[in-house]
């Protein structure tokens, strides 16, 4: 599988999916507190360079979603086909995390029945042993 690339701005993601946490860069100015993904040097509402990390829920809902036939990238053809989702956050509605929807924490990418996707169904977060986020259905 492919690993994730991360830069300066991007690396407390990773570090805190690692430990399990979905948290999301915010604007850390009182006046503002605007949450901003992708992670950036500055506040695309206020301009401020003061930044925190806050905790999400993990919770969503999909937004939209694909499934690749053929898989664009070899990597991942052993799992054709399989799903990627546009999830919306509950948390913070303007930020949407791209990702798989399966069955299980560590299941494969084409464990879940593509005919189960709907856009608008609740999902969670949950992270794989490398730290990566993937959504779980959730019963409505």
């Amino acid at each position: 599988m492919l690993a994730p690339v991360t830069d300066d701005d991007g690396a407390p993601f990773w570090e805190y999916a690692a430990r399990g946490e979905l948290r999301v860069q915010s604007c850390a100015r009182p006046s503002c507190g605007e949450p901003r993904f992708p992670p950036r040097p500055c506040c695309p509402h206020c301009g401020s360079f003061d930044s925190e990390w806050r905790l999400m829920s993990g919770r969503g809902r999909i937004w939209s979603y694909a499934i690749p036939h053929p898989p664009l990238l070899p990597d991942y053809a052993a799992h054709a086909p399989y799903n990627v989702v546009v999830v919306e956050l509950s948390d913070a509605p303007r930020i949407r995390l791209v990702g798989n929807v399966v069955t299980s924490p560590d299941a494969p990418l084409d464990s879940l029945d593509p005919a189960r996707l709907r856009i608008g169904a609740p999902v969670r977060a949950v992270f794989d042993g490398n730290g990566l986020p993937r959504w779980l259905p959730e019963r409505p």
